[in-house]
């Protein structure tokens, strides 16, 4: 059998994605018997399982892990395979961590054709993980991942996140040229996924998470994306290129959001110091949060594809703004956040919110230090303001 690794998947002109691409099927079974031998995983791992062995007995803790991996992945030779048993843990995760999830939209879509859909961005795993969730409930293909590889310091969670359909967008090139090449052969990529493979794509309006709950799409990524198909034909008209792709807005809507507090501090940070300074696992301890931590309701609604009539990515980029906000659900806690600020009182939908709902409220902010609640609480009043246009920025 041959062996895969990260170093042998580099761009050939045969595979000129290889090395931004998610894996493929031929490359499962050695990337998983890799993560099984990784030791800085299992030491991730069971950092987070067992702690008091992984602190005594290292080697025994790392063994145990690493049995723990291979029995886990068992038999699992494609990439569909291996969304199967991340399908079991979602459906645990949705159980145990929400209160309901809804989904809107999907059935409008025509489920033989590829998408591109853009959605707004609150979480690094979950929020393409609900979209996945939903398609496969509606039994449609999953999608594939953009993924900035700022989030990608270790070769496992590069691996692991290939292994789950996401392919790299390229954050750290250095150098006008080198971005300008990586661009070029990320939007290649998409537009071949869509209009070739016939194949989803899911990706964010913007780098980097929504951290003050004002969600807005970045032109920038628009300009990117119509890059391949106006390099192959000069004369195409914009809004054919962003046909092309069937971009379609989605917007996702959490009731609470399990990292708000360390958005908070990170916003405060900013404000106070001018700088934040991110720890070297905190991306890894976001995701873990996310994903196990309460989410009260979500929603997910998917918006219509954007036609051809567009003709610059600021008017793209203010469609897809349009549905992303129109189409995003204010919950209780939106409008008790805006309550507490004493900020446009006339926008709290004060029937809306039970005394179940205000004392859980209570309960949570009691948890945020007191010079964090300012940035916490504009998290959830600012979609509340921004849906009823009054944002001042």
């Amino acid at each position: 059998m041959t062996h895969h690794n990260n170093a042998s998947t580099a761009s050939t002109p045969s595979d000129p994605w290889a090395d931004i691409r998610p894996y493929m099927d031929h490359e499962v079974a050695d990337v998983l018997a890799k993560l099984s031998r990784d030791n800085e995983l299992l030491n991730a791992l069971t950092r987070f399982r067992l702690p008091r062995l992984a602190r005594w007995a290292p080697p025994l803790a790392r063994g145990i892990a690493s049995h723990a991996v291979r029995r886990e992945v068992k038999g699992v030779t494609s990439v569909r395979e291996f969304q199967m048993r991340i399908a079991s843990y979602m459906v645990r995760m949705i159980r145990t961590t929400t209160d309901a999830f809804e989904v809107a939209g999907l059935d409008k879509l025509d489920p033989g054709s590829a998408y591109l859909f853009i959605g707004n961005h609150r979480d690094i795993s979950l929020d393409p993980a609900f979209v996945n969730y939903a398609l496969y409930q509606a039994d449609r293909n999953t999608v594939r991942i953009a993924i900035g590889d700022n989030l990608l310091k270790k070769p496992y969670v590069t691996d692991l996140m290939r292994l789950n359909k996401s392919f790299i967008v390229p954050r750290s090139a250095r150098g006008k040229r080198a971005m300008l090449a990586a661009y070029q052969q990320l939007s290649a990529y998409i537009r071949h996924s869509i209009t070739e493979d016939q194949h989803s794509i899911w990706m964010a309006q913007r780098e980097g998470r929504a951290k003050n709950g004002i969600d807005r799409t970045d032109p920038a990524i628009i300009k990117m994306l119509t890059i391949a198909s106006r390099t192959t034909n000069r004369d195409a008209a914009f809004g054919d290129a962003i046909a092309e792709l069937k971009l379609v807005p989605v917007s996702i809507s959490y009731e609470y959001d399990p990292c708000d507090r360390q958005k908070a501090q990170e916003l405060y940070d900013i404000d106070t110091k001018g700088s934040y300074a991110k720890s070297e696992f905190e991306d890894i301890r976001s995701i873990v949060a996310g994903i196990t931590g309460t989410k009260g309701r979500v929603q997910l609604r998917f918006g219509t594809p954007v036609g051809a009539d567009m003709a610059t990515p600021d008017e793209v980029a203010a469609e897809i703004d349009r549905q992303v906000i129109g189409g995003y659900r204010l919950f209780p806690s939106h409008y008790l956040a805006l309550e507490a600020l004493g900020d446009a009182p006339e926008l709290v939908a004060r029937r809306a919110i039970t005394r179940d709902d205000r004392e859980r409220f209570k309960a949570r902010l009691a948890n945020v230090p007191e010079p964090l609640r300012p940035y916490w609480l504009a998290q959830y009043a600012n979609p509340v303001k921004h849906k009823a246009g009054r944002l001042t920025s």
